[in-house]
């Protein structure tokens, strides 16, 4: 049996990072587990758990009284990175009924909440039709809702993108009215009759394909140990992170992050992070100590 990971299927190679998932997360895994995830016979399952002692022996011994592997003292990751985020997406993705109990890697779900997200009314036909337009380079006709006019109209959209704002699911497209590319979302394409090929590029959108590096920094009013636990929580390098984003959805990054606002106004607790680089934006608010630290210009 080769030990060269080049010449593994994809089939294969899943398996055996689903074995890796299960020994890292969960800390055991037998034939079972294979068998249930990916519909494999016992023998196959079998090959597998043997195919992955071969490439990590020391990753996983076999526990008698279990009758399961275990993870090993050893265990060092050979086919995926640890990545909480993965964990906490399929997590998420299962309690909130997007991905199939049955679809996830996690052996044994924990208890999980989250704040209510209200959902946005997508319809399936109108993302598709999007999708097709994004795919062909087509130009289509929509009749939009927007919130400056009080009644709905037709206006055609070369759409090239797809964007999410942490809330409503937008497309980036070029709109003939305006002569300019603009967001639009989803929920309020109320119909699209027509089709044609788009004549612009999406090169052409310059604020789409460039991006900016907001730096975050703790509540200068905070305290010492205070800080320390902000920088903690946004992974930060000597007291800043950094967060790239693309500028066509800069406005979206501020407000969802709160630095939309006057740091001021709320208490630092609350507020948490500041915006270190704000000049370079264009935003100057005063912050609690007095300092310059970031914020929407007038």
């Amino acid at each position: 049996m080769s030990n060269d990971k080049s010449d593994l299927r994809w089939g294969v190679e899943q398996r055996l990072e689903f074995i890796e998932f299960r020994l890292f997360w969960d800390g055991h895994v037998n034939r079972s587990d294979l068998m249930a995830q990916f519909g494999v016979s016992v023998n196959q399952a079998s090959m597998d758990l043997n195919r992955y002692i071969g490439f990590a022996p020391d990753n996983m011994v076999y526990d008698k009284s279990a009758r399961t592997y275990v993870r090993g003292p050893g265990f060092t990751p050979q086919f995926l990175e640890p990545d909480a985020s993965r964990y906490l997406a399929q997590l998420r993705s299962v309690a909130d009924g997007i991905l199939d109990r049955e679809d996830s890697w996690i052996a044994d779900l924990p208890s999980y909440a989250a704040s209510p997200t209200p959902v946005r009314g997508v319809d399936p036909v109108t993302l598709r039709f999007v999708i097709g337009a994004i795919r062909r380079a087509e130009a289509i006709e929509v009749k939009y809702q927007s919130l400056s006019n009080p009644e709905a109209r037709w206006r055609w959209i070369a759409p090239h993108a797809i964007a999410f704002d942490g809330f409503r699911w937008h497309t980036r497209a070029y709109c003939q009215i305006g002569e300019c590319f603009k967001d639009f979302l989803l929920s309020r394409i109320i119909e699209i009759r027509e089709t044609r090929e788009s004549i612009v590029s999406p090169e052409d959108d310059s604020d789409w394909n460039a991006e900016v590096v907001l730096e975050v920094g703790p509540h200068p009013a905070l305290s010492e140990t205070q800080a320390k636990v902000i920088s903690l929580d946004y992974g930060m390098r000597g007291g800043k992170a950094k967060i790239k984003v693309r500028r066509a959805l800069l406005y979206y990054a501020l407000r969802r992050l709160g630095l939309d606002t006057d740091p001021a106004a709320r208490r630092p607790q609350d507020q948490q992070i500041v915006l270190l680089n704000s000049s370079e934006f264009g935003l100057s608010f005063p912050s609690a100590s007095g300092s310059a630290v970031g914020g929407m210009g007038a």
